[in-house]
């Protein structure tokens, strides 16, 4: 057992087992404890990281923090020479903390209070993006030497489970206007940032916002700005079970965007970054729940004109079983608020038991926290266990202390050969 950090022991194994193998040994060592846990495969992040390298040379990764940001990952990340997305005076200090140069964080974060504009200042924390006036007047108050990079929010029709364009980015047809007053404010724009949205479920939409970021980093250059820098942002897949949606995958991401980098950003001297969280984190995490109480509805009523119920039932086909387990939405399952079904509950029991059409609610008092419903699982029961692949990403960072429910336990694993890529003995 070895530490990453001051307090997080991390298990160097030489050989992994399966993770339904980790999840059942860390429960049999709980005894009576039901506690939800996590276990965090450092190893598999490690191997992203060298996938990455593989498939966008090109691309510096600024691993996004706001993601996942507990101190094993983090740490990693920092000493596998990665730099870092940063949203808030926190992430900044939590980063820097870990000896990583300020050079290698960008403030992304296109509202920026001016006091976490002024630590970024006195830290040396230059590179921020910006998406409107009123954060180029900030800016221009406390930290008008910054390295300014202007976040565009793409114009197309292409499919992402998250679009992000109402909220951030500045329509890139009016670039112009916007860089005009940073012109007249006399500030430094070094370059062009865009987000396709999370969960890209189409490489079209990398295509577009590369062209459309092309045509404003023109726009700069011609009114003399130095354009150097062009950010791809995040919205990379990292899950290992395979999305139905689409055909989509990390690889052929990189290979459509490097395609258009090349075409249109042929140039040595532009630096091109990018902000991944999910694709590092999400395949590394998994979380298992315990069912605390198992419900079964078998009839379904119905209400007459009046709003009283009908003597007779209607039976449903089948029986639905409802399982509550001990965390939810308002833990680890944030997400499934997005994107329902987005997690896939697996089990200890035998693969030819009969399936039944069940649903999975959190522990709390409220209606909303659901996890998934309409599934298809064996019979379980109050006090079986259940887990959760592709947990790493936007998952321990949302979690709450909603009804004071407890926090997933978190455990940290690594194979050793993995592990000794990053740090030799």
């Amino acid at each position: 057992m070895l530490n990453v950090g001051k307090h997080t022991p991390v298990e160097i194994l030489e050989k992994l087992p399966p993770i339904s193998n980790q999840i059942q040994e860390k429960i049999d060592n709980f005894g009576d404890d039901e506690h939800p846990f996590s276990v965090g495969n450092l190893g598999d992040i490690i191997t992203k990281h060298s996938n990455w390298q593989k498939c966008f040379p090109r691309v510096e990764p600024f691993y996004a923090v706001k993601c996942n940001d507990v101190d094993p990952v983090i740490r990693i990340l920092a000493d596998m020479g990665l730099s870092f997305d940063c949203a808030s005076k926190i992430e900044i200090q939590k980063i820097l903390e870990l000896g990583v140069e300020p050079s290698r964080i960008i403030y992304a974060n296109t509202n920026k209070q001016l006091s976490f504009i002024k630590y970024a200042a006195d830290k040396g924390v230059s590179m921020m993006t910006f998406d409107c006036e009123d954060e180029l007047i900030k800016i221009k108050k406390v930290y008008p030497d910054a390295k300014l990079v202007l976040r565009i929010s793409p114009q197309s029709n292409y499919k992402v489970k998250l679009d992000l364009r109402k909220k951030f980015g500045y329509h890139p047809l009016k670039a112009s206007e916007l860089l005009e007053m940073a012109m007249k404010l006399k500030l430094n724009v070094i370059g062009v940032s865009f987000h396709v949205g999370h969960g890209c479920l189409e490489t079209g939409a990398f295509v577009a916002a590369i062209e459309q970021s092309r045509k404003v980093f023109d726009i700069g250059a011609t009114m003399g700005f130095d354009m150097h820098l062009l950010d791809i942002g995040g919205g990379f897949p990292g899950e290992q079970i395979q999305n139905v949606e689409t055909n989509i995958t990390f690889e052929r991401i990189a290979e459509v965007a490097n395609k258009s980098l090349d075409d249109l950003f042929p140039e040595k001297d532009v630096r091109i970054i990018a902000e991944p969280g999910q694709y590092y984190v999400s395949s590394a995490f998994t979380v298992a729940v315990n069912i605390i109480t198992k419900k079964t509805f078998t009839d379904k009523y119905t209400l007459s004109p009046d709003g009283d119920f009908l003597d007779k039932p209607t039976v449903q086909n089948e029986p639905t079983r409802m399982y509550y387990v001990n965390d939810g939405i308002y833990g680890c399952f944030l997400s499934c608020l997005i994107d329902p079904g987005c997690f896939v509950p697996s089990h200890f029991k035998d693969s030819d038991e009969e399936l039944h059409n069940s649903t999975i609610w959190g522990p709390t008092c409220d209606s909303l926290d659901l996890v998934i419903e309409n599934v298809k699982l064996p019979e379980l029961t109050t006090g079986d266990w259940i887990f959760f692949k592709d947990m790493g990403a936007y998952s321990f960072t949302t979690a709450s202390s909603f009804n004071s429910m407890p926090k997933v336990k978190k455990y940290f694993i690594c194979e050793k050969s993995l592990w000794e890529q990053v740090y030799q003995r």
